[in-house]
């Protein structure tokens, strides 16, 4: 295969189209129930509203399965992109979105020309765990505002704007109606999970479209005084112009750099995670990282363009895909065709889901990112492996994620290092 010819769309991709759409029908709008919710959620969160998250993720996530590497990846706005998003946006506008995911976007899509795709796979597994859990606490803590019902206070530092947020919410007074709607999407959330596996539910409803739906309902029957999303214009496309961004060249290529970064890795994890859970072991069926990394690219940029954020490969929406059946990437495309039905002809419904219900489920997310139980076996491994996966998450909190990344690698290999001087200075058996 040519030197270009492997980052390009073939006929192959959809090999099994004939005999699997069906499945791949129901897996992309089983995908899009769960991405509803997350996409509104992750746009609020970070700034640039509701429709902003459901404009990437149509237009990302379509783009990206006809492009990408992956014939399971589904992707979108994500948890992980609103970390670095958010206090971009807070300092600079949404604005500045475009430019950012423009050049954000070339950045990704000269990394797949340059076939830098291969590099994630020289960081250790540790640091990718550290980092996952970072995300998670992150994600949480932005969640206050919703939650509260309270103004969100910009700042680049995540505890102290979730601290300084979380105060002020209380000075002014707390709205107990808004944790009430928390706690109950929580409980549902996760009660249906436990009920639906208990119960052997033959049809699949994601959990989180369920308590959304549940919460939702009981605000409009009870007429309770929480934040809506409020309306949402039924189009595809928000105006930004190029002029109304006020982010320097400086800061432009500081964060273009961070987002593609990030994109590129998570991206990649998430297609790596998927050939796992497929038990796809060979060459020939395995994702493609630098056709992956060309196909994310585009997606970001054409989001970006049309008043969308810059977007990744989702490892949760792509889960739930393999474990609904999908087949091939058509059930990506289903999955966009199917957000895209729902903001042209269900907008008004749409408008009235609560925040703190979105925040509620955003917690929830958070949780099993951080799949404790997992957390736990990784931390009875060895002690460096245990030490570089905390380090990461602290410092992916404190400093960033990239940041923090890139002293995870350090960390780990310094104390991989130790380990093996120790190893070769410990006297064996024959020497006694």
């Amino acid at each position: 295969m040519s030197y270009f010819g492997e980052l390009l769309p073939s006929r192959s991709d959809y090999a099994t189209l004939k005999n699997g759409w069906r499945h791949d029908l129901l897996s992309g709008v089983t995908v899009g129930i769960v991405a509803l919710p997350l996409a509104l959620a992750f746009g609020i969160t970070t700034g640039a509203g509701a429709q902003a998250g459901l404009i990437t993720a149509i237009y990302a996530g379509f783009i990206a399965a006809i492009f990408g590497g992956s014939n399971f990846q589904v992707s979108g706005p994500t948890g992980a992109m609103t970390v670095v998003l958010v206090p971009i946006v807070s300092h600079f506008g949404i604005a500045s979105l475009m430019p950012l995911g423009l050049v954000a976007g070339a950045l990704v899509i000269i990394m797949g020309l340059t076939h830098c795709g291969a590099l994630i796979n020289k960081v250790p597994w540790p640091v990718m765990e550290g980092f996952t859990l970072g995300i998670a606490i992150v994600i949480a803590l932005q969640q206050i505002p919703s939650a509260f019902a309270a103004r969100n206070i910009p700042g680049s530092n995540t505890i102290e704007t979730a601290w300084q947020t979380l105060k002020s919410a209380v000075q002014l007074g707390t709205h107990w109606m808004a944790l009430f709607i928390v706690a109950f999407t929580l409980v549902i959330k996760f009660g249906y999970s436990h009920l639906a596996k208990r119960m052997h539910f033959k049809v699949h409803i994601p959990a989180s479209f369920v308590a959304i739906l549940l919460s939702t309902l009981v605000v409009e029957i009870f007429h309770l005084q929480v934040p809506s999303i409020g309306k949402l214009p039924r189009t595809l496309y928000i105006h930004h112009s190029l002029g109304e961004s006020h982010i320097g060249i400086t800061n432009l290529a500081i964060g273009a750099i961070e987002i593609a970064l990030l994109a590129s890795i998570e991206s990649l994890l998430s297609a790596r995670v998927a050939d796992q859970m497929s038990h796809i072991h060979d060459v020939a069926h395995a994702y493609k990282p630098n056709r992956e990394l060309v196909g994310q690219g585009l997606g970001t940029i054409l989001a970006s363009m049309v008043g969308g954020m810059p977007a990744t490969g989702a490892i949760a929406r792509t889960g739930v895909n393999i474990r609904a059946g999908g087949k091939s990437r058509l059930s990506a495309i289903f999955h966009a065709i199917f957000l895209l039905i729902v903001v042209l002809l269900l907008s008004p419904i749409i408008s009235k889901i609560p925040m703190s219900a979105l925040g509620a489920v955003l917690i929830g997310t958070s949780y099993r990112i951080a799949s404790p139980g997992n957390l736990r076996e990784l931390l009875r491994t060895t002690k460096a492996s245990a030490i570089t996966l905390l380090a990461t998450a602290l410092l992916v909190v404190l400093i960033g994620l990239i940041w923090g990344i890139a002293a995870g690698v350090c960390i780990y290999y310094i104390l991989h290092r130790r380990q093996i001087r120790q190893a070769k200075l410990k006297p064996t058996t024959t020497e006694l």
